[in-house]
């Protein structure tokens, strides 16, 4: 037995991609617009179909109708974001929305038609939400199952109750949208949907395949499915509300920990837990306050309540207008704090060591750290993440402390048997000291003359060097099937101990005592013999290896940038990374 069609609603956004590339990418849809998929037109605005473009063009033929039309790639993405916004607009008004494709959502229409009173008012009502909350222009279809509704959401149409079967007949085959299959039944002699519907549902079954069948029900006026509509998102910020303004720690502190139990129940109750950690607060005055907490781990009831505790005790202890690195107090107690709970993921999406939780230590550390923060700000505890490049300033960065360790440009993995540590982590016993990162890895609370990067020695200086190389306008000279950029150019380990954030200005002279000078093609007019760095005593230099050229962004005149690297050791022992670049010799970097 058939089961016959839910009367549905169905929203739609005529040319969304156009919309969506409107208000992602900013593209005016006003004018001529036209989204392209394969090199073919998947959808216009109206300035261009009134050029003459259509729905499977190619886009030489496109162009040609139309000289100043906009061509924008097609992003399933993209309106699928933009999109977004106009669902959580009709759920302000209705529940049960299914999003049948960006740009189109559907939803039951009697829930609706009652309470609003009337299908028609309903129509009336979602189409002003969208408008009033997204600035979108939408029609509304209601009939008898989604794809009735569909087609009459085209003219903005009511059918009424079991007129469906009535609607369609009289719409041609074209619109069942199967060109293949609706240019065979024009040829076969079947050129309405009342005619295909009249058609016995075996014939079409073993003529035309299963793909014909359930064209075949949907020209009956039947659907093939029923509404699948998703869940709002369930709403677990918890907000407390302070009749007295809290201007004291103590009694910030005890409405930290009630809020804060609430919201783990909350997310107990759902089979959540949270890595981000959103603290919002609002004074007497109406100065908003907000921060975001993060947190390698699950946050607990007890870590939660001391992060907002923290938080707290940082906003209301700030200074009182004096300069210095603490922001400055509110002027007025806390009349409402809010928790929004983000990162969610199931509970049993992180799970403890191998031997329980992480160590007493590292806890306490954490805790130490995210304390300063709370104080000072998310800026104030920093730790290095090593990445990919070419010169050790840009291997690495500074992240604050609890953020993504992810470096901003990619490097190769660390060698097989190196361990990847903590940033709390300490070296294993026996390792050296380059192995691990223990410098570079480790907090850094507020600022240094130099950057560690990764210790190495004299003995292991390599003499010789990176071939010479010339970015590529990828940037990376990345190989095909490599996971990560090889970075050629990048000096070979072991890497400088030292990185100074600004180069020493130097010279260097031959044993004449005359400038050494880098030609454009890399010849050296004599040996290094002596290094002058600044105003001090020249150094005797007693060995040297380079030049190895480096140019970059060659393709960008304003950021290209060419120089010669060189490794030099001096009679006192050290060992220093030099460069050479528009004449201009210095120091870079220094050799533990």
């Amino acid at each position: 037995m058939t089961r016959a069609p839910v009367r549905t609603l169905l929203l739609w956004c005529p040319d969304w991609p156009v919309l969506a590339a409107e208000i992602v990418d900013g593209v005016p849809a006003i004018g001529p617009v036209a989204v392209l998929h394969a090199n073919r037109v998947v959808a216009c605005s109206a300035s261009a179909r009134a050029a003459g473009v259509r729905r499977g063009l190619r886009r030489r033929e496109a162009q040609g109708r139309c000289s100043t039309l906009t061509v924008v790639d097609h992003d399933p993405g993209r309106d699928a974001r933009a999109f977004e916004p106009v669902v959580a607009a009709v759920e302000e008004v209705v529940a049960g929305v299914e999003v049948v494709r960006p740009g189109v959502c559907a939803l039951a229409a009697r829930g609706p038609a009652r309470y609003l009173g009337g299908e028609e008012a309903a129509a009336e009502r979602i189409v002003e939400q969208v408008a009033q909350s997204c600035a979108v222009e939408s029609q509304v279809g209601i009939a008898d199952g989604i794809f009735a509704a569909g087609l009459a959401a085209r003219t903005g149409q009511v059918v009424p109750p079991g007129g469906t079967p009535g609607f369609l007949a009289g719409l041609p085959v074209e619109a069942i949208g199967r060109p293949a299959l609706a240019d065979l039944l024009r040829r076969l002699g079947v050129r309405t949907l009342g005619d295909f519907a009249a058609l016995p549902a075996g014939d079409v079954l073993a003529r035309f395949g299963f793909d014909g069948a359930l064209a075949h029900r949907l020209a009956a006026g039947y659907d093939h499915r029923p509404l699948a509509v998703r869940q709002p998102p369930v709403d677990l910020t918890v907000t407390a509300h302070h009749d007295e303004p809290l201007d004291r720690v103590d009694a910030a502190a005890f409405a930290a920990r009630v809020l804060a139990e609430r919201l783990h129940d909350r997310l107990a109750g759902h089979g959540l837990a949270c890595t981000r950690l959103g603290i919002e607060a609002v004074t007497a005055h109406g100065q908003e306050l907000h921060r975001v907490w993060r947190h390698d781990g699950l946050l607990t009831a007890a870590a939660i309540a001391d992060r907002v505790r923290w938080q707290l005790d940082g906003w209301l202890s700030g200074s009182t207008g004096r300069p210095g690195a603490r922001p400055a107090r509110p002027t007025a107690g806390i009349v409402r704090l809010r928790l929004v709970p983000d990162g969610l993921l199931a509970r049993g999406g992180l799970q403890p060591g191998l031997w329980g939780e992480a160590g007493e230590e590292r806890e306490r550390a954490h805790r130490a750290l995210s304390r300063v923060q709370g104080l000072l700000g998310p800026e104030a505890v920093v730790t290095a993440v090593l990445g990919g490049g070419r010169s050790p300033a840009d291997q690495t960065r500074l992240v604050p402390w609890g953020d993504e360790r992810l470096p901003t440009r990619p490097g190769p993995p660390p060698p097989p048997g190196v361990p990847v540590p903590h940033p709390l982590d300490g070296p294993p016993a026996g390792s050296p000291v380059s192995a691990v990162l223990p410098v570079s890895a480790m907090p850094v609370v507020g600022g240094s003359s130099a950057m560690p990067v990764v210790g190495g020695s004299t003995a292991g200086l390599v003499v010789g060097g990176p071939a010479p190389v010339r970015q590529g306008r990828g940037g990376t000279g990345q190989r095909r099937g490599s996971p990560v950029p090889p970075w050629p150019g990048r000096l070979p380990p072991p890497a400088p101990a030292v990185v100074l954030p600004v180069p020493l200005t130097a010279s260097v002279h031959d044993a004449a005592g005359e400038p050494v000078l880098v030609s454009a093609r890399l010849a050296i007019s004599a040996a290094p013999a002596r290094l002058v760095v600044g105003g001090t005593t020249p150094a005797e230099i007693v060995g040297w290896a380079g030049p190895w050229p480096v140019d970059e962004r060659w393709w960008a005149p304003a950021e290209a940038r060419r120089r010669a690297r060189f490794q030099v050791c001096l009679a006192d022992g050290a060992a220093l990374l030099l460069a050479v670049e528009a004449g201009r010799w210095l120091v870079e970097a220094i050799y533990d």
